[in-house]
């Protein structure tokens, strides 16, 4: 998953292989390498390609199918579990009370 991924990205920018094994201080063929995935790319060289393509890095290894870094995203309220369904209009409510009352 990771090597179309990447192809894609790379292409996308209209980058060759040897200008972001530059830009990631890494060989050429490590990049053609991962784009044809016959190696995976270490964990620190996932978050530089991820940084640099400003992607999630669950978008470059096929955990979800959205490139948005986790940092642009809306923030993540986790409900208790079993929260009653039938209370969410009012949690919203009182969200966006909250809100407006932060802006003031």
């Amino acid at each position: 998953m990771i090597g179309e991924r990447l192809l894609a990205l790379r292409r996308d920018a209209d980058l060759t292989q040897d200008d972001l094994a530059a830009i990631l201080n890494i060989n050429k063929h490590s990049i053609s390498s991962y784009e044809r995935n016959k190696s995976e790319p270490p964990d620190a060289i996932k978050i530089a390609i991820a940084r640099h393509f400003d992607v999630s890095v669950d978008y470059l290894v096929g955990l979800t199918d959205y490139p948005v870094p986790v940092s642009q995203l809306a923030p993540v309220l986790r409900l208790p579990a079993g929260f009653p369904r039938e209370a969410l209009p009012e949690l919203m409510n009182y969200a966006a009370y909250l809100a407006s009352k932060a802006k003031k």
